[in-house]
């Protein structure tokens, strides 16, 4: 019993060494940090490439000190991180921002920048476009390399807007949804309205039924008297009745017409996603392949009046522009253009064309 007492003794001992080593470090954690100030400011850019940047050092500090926020000469306990961290993140080519002060005074700021693919600058946009499909406008002192997307090309996103793509075309189709909902409620009335007219259709046959019957000793010329004037007032409110239907035929009809245009339009801005993917894809095709990739030097993109997606590509050798067409059958139309280039121009000159075509299977067509 004794040596159980004093194992539980010893037990009780040990974590109190432990808690009390615990809350005494703690403490004096505390009261170093807050002794001890902020002497400088160490900022790390991540994931820098070769193709350039998009933040710096330098950008960071002008961001910490039109923000307001006190570093310098601050206790490091009152520093605040969480405010650093938003003013850095809120820019759209920030990924991800890590802040801490570390036990000698130094506040690290990590800055994890994304990584465009391509940028798109086309008429009200000069946006950066990520391979997750992550949109952010071009800063102003960007200095990064990738593809250029010109011409006529409709993103399906606003200009101002940066996030992800896939986000904001779900917000919209949400949107076009709860609309359709308010709109199909207005159908009930109309359903309630066109029951009821259908009812009182009912009853006026039926009124008139019971109204010709033959009376007891009744002559005929006074029969045909009666049931041709019944008859006349039943036709009567019978036309008025189907007047009546029409026009709200008419008005459930606006009504539907209204709910088909909103699934048209989920219908175009599903469309106008998946081409931006196809577009993003087509870039990471050129990009993988050295040859390609360095031979087209400009991609102009055109959504047609038809809503496709139809690119022109501007390549470094020759004077000629290549109708690529819509984005399909990509690996099949490159191995044809090489082959016009082996076979095709070599023999007749680069600069014999200004246009070549490789739009339809099995051919290309060239114009001077």
């Amino acid at each position: 019993m004794k040596e159980k007492f004093g194992k539980y003794a010893l037990l009780t001992l040990v974590w109190a060494i432990v808690i009390g080593y615990t809350v005494c470090s703690i403490g004096l954690m505390r009261a170093h940090r807050a002794e001890h100030v902020v002497k400088s400011v160490d900022i790390e850019i991540c994931d820098s490439t070769a193709n350039g940047h998009l933040v710096s050092s330098r950008m960071v500090r002008e961001w910490l000190l039109h923000s307001g926020i006190n570093t310098i000469g601050v206790p490091a306990e009152e520093v605040n991180l969480t405010g650093i961290e938003e003013i850095i993140a809120k820019n759209g080519f920030v990924n991800r921002v890590d802040t801490h002060v570390s036990y000698d005074g130094v506040l690290h700021i990590e800055v994890s920048q994304r990584r465009p693919m391509l940028r798109l600058r086309i008429d009200g946009y000069d946006t950066y476009v990520t391979e997750s499909g992550f949109v952010f406008r071009s800063p102003a002192a960007s200095a990064l390399y990738v593809p250029v997307i010109t011409g006529g090309y409709e993103p399906p996103f606003p200009s101002k807007y940066e996030g992800y793509v896939r986000d904001y075309t779900d917000s919209q189709i949400r949107e076009s949804l709860e609309r359709i909902a308010k709109i199909e409620r207005e159908k009930n009335p109309l359903y309630s309205i066109e029951d009821s007219l259908r009812k009182q259709r009912k009853v006026v046959r039926e009124e008139y039924r019971d109204s010709v019957k033959r009376k007891w000793f009744e002559d005929d010329d006074h029969y045909k008297s009666r049931v041709k004037r019944l008859r006349g007032v039943r036709n009567k409110r019978l036309r008025r009745i189907d007047g009546e239907l029409r026009y709200n035929d008419r008005r459930i009809e606006a009504v539907t017409a209204r709910v088909d245009a909103e699934f048209r339009r989920q219908k175009k801005l599903e469309k106008r996603y998946e081409d931006f993917l196809k577009l993003i894809n087509f870039v990471d095709w050129l990009e993988e392949e050295s040859f390609w990739g360095a031979e087209i030097v400009q991609i102009v993109a055109e959504t047609m009046p038809s809503g496709a997606l139809e690119l022109e590509l501007v390549p470094r050798s020759g004077r000629f522009t290549i109708l690529f067409g819509r984005i399909e059958s990509v690996e099949e139309k490159f191995d044809k253009l090489m082959h016009f280039y082996k076979d095709g121009l070599n023999n007749m000159g680069w600069d014999s064309y200004s246009t070549i075509n490789v739009k339809y299977d099995g051919q290309v067509v060239c114009s001077k």
